[in-house]
């Protein structure tokens, strides 16, 4: 008996010591903490949001992250539910910078406030109200943005993997648009041309289409693009405004003609615009607009202004600079589609 008693008696010992070692740290931790007059008042989300850093100006970008980091530009117009939505989504990217919003709905002010009481966020986004609402808004050369732009329009959810894939595809093609969305220029005769969507057949019994185009509303290019299309000559602006429609095609012809002058071509060709990277998970979400605003693509026209601005295009720069590919990269190697169809 006396034995056990004194078993027991150790067991009791070992307990209490590194309960009272717990406690000991314990108070000296709360010691440390500011006086409880200094913290009055603060809740959770004010404590996250004041040991989160923060920097003067969010949109600042460390020359050392340059080319490790992007920012994503997004356009919109009369589409702020959606649009929380999906910057609620981007906040999870790895390797995001920051997200630029250009907001077009003139006289209505950004919901900058709105979007930060409900942070803490580990992304910063900036609005950049407009004076004018134009297309070509979009393609500014906005100051402190990355190497890297992901440009995206107002409706369009990409899936994390599919962002950080097509990040890493561009440091492999990084003079090229790297994008979601190939489209095609179709020649008729007398030196026409009309726009074409493009479809991705089975490579093995139809051998596949081709693509002059990767469209910017889902894709990631070099910030250099941005500062070419302002030099462009007048007549480009003046197409994008009067269409209020092409900016895209435009900037295809901005990449085309610079990968002419500037880098190697492949044999007697010369590189194309873009490269096509295979989603897995891209969403249109404009049918949850609560506006029940639609995208210009809806318009009968859309189609007919996006030949037009083909040919005006060839005839400002006086030939057709887009070029053809058939390549695709996918995350899963190139399986067996059918009819990739989609808007624009």
């Amino acid at each position: 008996m006396r034995v056990l008693r004194c078993c027991m008696g150790l067991r009791r010992t070992c307990l209490v010591w590194p309960i009272l070692c717990v406690l000991l740290v314990g108070a000296a931790l709360t010691a440390l903490l500011p006086p409880a007059e200094d913290r009055g008042g603060v809740d959770v989300l004010g404590v996250l949001r004041r040991t989160s850093p923060q920097r003067e100006n969010p949109a600042q970008v460390d020359p050392a992250e340059r080319d490790q980091k992007f920012t994503i530009i997004i356009q919109t117009y009369n589409r702020t539910d959606i649009l929380l939505k999906l910057l609620n989504h981007y906040q999870a990217v790895p390797h995001l910078q920051q997200i630029l919003i250009v907001w077009n709905n003139i006289g209505e002010p950004a919901p900058q406030k709105l979007w930060n009481s409900l942070g803490p966020h580990p992304v910063p986004v900036v609005f950049k109200e407009q004076k004018s609402n134009l297309m070509r808004n979009r393609l500014q050369l906005f100051p402190d943005i990355t190497d890297a732009v992901l440009m995206l329009d107002d409706d369009t959810l990409i899936s994390v993997p599919d962002i950080s894939f097509a990040f890493s595809v561009l440091k492999q093609f990084p003079d090229q648009i790297v994008g979601f969305v190939p489209r095609k220029h179709v020649s008729a005769p007398g030196g026409v041309y009309s726009y074409g969507s493009f479809e991705l057949q089975d490579p093995e019994t139809g051998g596949g289409d081709k693509y002059s185009m990767v469209l910017i509303g889902a894709a990631f290019f070099h910030r250099r693009y941005l500062q070419l299309f302002q030099n462009q000559p007048p007549a480009v602006h003046a197409l994008v405004d009067e269409t209020q429609n092409c900016d895209d095609i435009a900037l295809n012809f901005v990449v085309s003609l610079y990968l002419r002058k500037h880098v190697k071509s492949i044999g007697s060709f010369s590189k194309p615009s873009g490269v096509f990277v295979k989603p897995v998970d891209l969403r249109n979400l404009e049918k949850e607009a609560s506006s029940g605003y639609q995208g210009m693509w809806h318009r009968p026209e859309h189609l007919l202004q996006r030949s037009y601005c083909l040919n005006k295009l060839t005839q400002i720069y006086g030939f057709m600079p887009l070029t053809f590919s058939n390549m695709m990269v996918s995350q899963f190697g190139f399986p067996s589609y059918a009819n990739h169809k989609s808007r624009g």
